[in-house]
């Protein structure tokens, strides 16, 4: 049940935010379920769990832009292969690395994301158009495969860096970003899940553990991102961000062990 609600606040959130579901389902399986030894390997079955979970709803997400016909094939192609690649050489990179260690990077990625969320509310970034796209092999593909590493190193989907990346850096309108996004989490969320619950005896976890975990925080983030994407048009989005940036702060604090 509480991973249920887990997933169902990680998906009403990620709704509202925009931002994807393992950065809300890692700091709070770490909070709530906490770790039993020195090493923190329990870290590693809930990133395998939170990946798990990544699959499914970039599925889900990917039908929903296909619909609006926002995916750009220019951009999905570019990015897909290096990425790809990133993921599975990112979680290889996680398995000689500590539960402890990651949780660490974990922590420091989120304090970079909470600024992030609260300079970008207050400042609002420019909206690229079309024109100024640029989406040749060479920044597209260094913003994939970049983003595949740091995704399978800290088990996140990898939206929440490849988004405003290529958006900054290589001019692409948010709504292409977002599809793009999604559509190559759908291929690459499950190889980097498949990998991770391949490994997870070498932390002495099981994968059938992570599976009851992600199931129902699945189920939940479904649910929860439906009824995170009405609400995006009837409240106040900038309050909410730093809302859920102050919170994610205070949950980073407290997985980081300083209260």
């Amino acid at each position: 049940m509480l991973t249920l609600v887990i997933g169902l606040v990680a998906g009403v959130i990620g709704g509202l935010a925009g931002i994807g579901g393992s950065i809300i389902m890692l700091p709070a399986l770490g909070v709530f379920f906490g770790y039993q030894d020195a090493t923190k390997s329990e870290h590693h079955l809930y990133m395998a769990a939170a990946m798990v979970v990544n699959s499914v709803v970039a599925v889900f997400s990917t039908r929903k832009h296909r619909k609006a016909g926002a995916i750009e094939p220019r951009l999905t192609t570019r990015l897909c292969p290096p990425m790809f690649a990133g993921i599975l050489g990112g979680v290889l990179l996680s398995n000689v690395m500590e539960g402890g260690t990651l949780k660490l990077a974990l922590v420091g990625f989120l304090w970079l994301y909470c600024a992030y969320a609260i300079i970008t509310t207050v400042r609002k970034l420019p909206e690229p158009h079309e024109g100024e796209m640029r989406a040749g092999w060479g920044v597209i593909g260094t913003i994939g495969g970049g983003t595949g590493v740091l995704a399978g190193l800290l088990g996140i989907g990898g939206g929440i860096v490849m988004v405003p990346l290529m958006i900054v850096g290589a001019k692409v309108p948010v709504r292409k970003a977002v599809a793009a996004s999604a559509w190559v989490m759908q291929i690459t969320a499950p190889a980097g899940a498949i990998v991770k619950l391949a490994t997870l005896d070498e932390h002495g976890q099981e994968w059938s553990e992570a599976l009851w975990i992600a199931i129902p925080m699945a189920a939940g983030a479904m649910v929860g991102a439906t009824i995170g994407a009405g609400l995006t048009h009837s409240l106040k989005l900038p309050v909410l961000r730093i809302a859920i940036a102050v919170v994610l702060a205070g949950a980073s604090f407290k997985l980081a062990g300083f209260f």
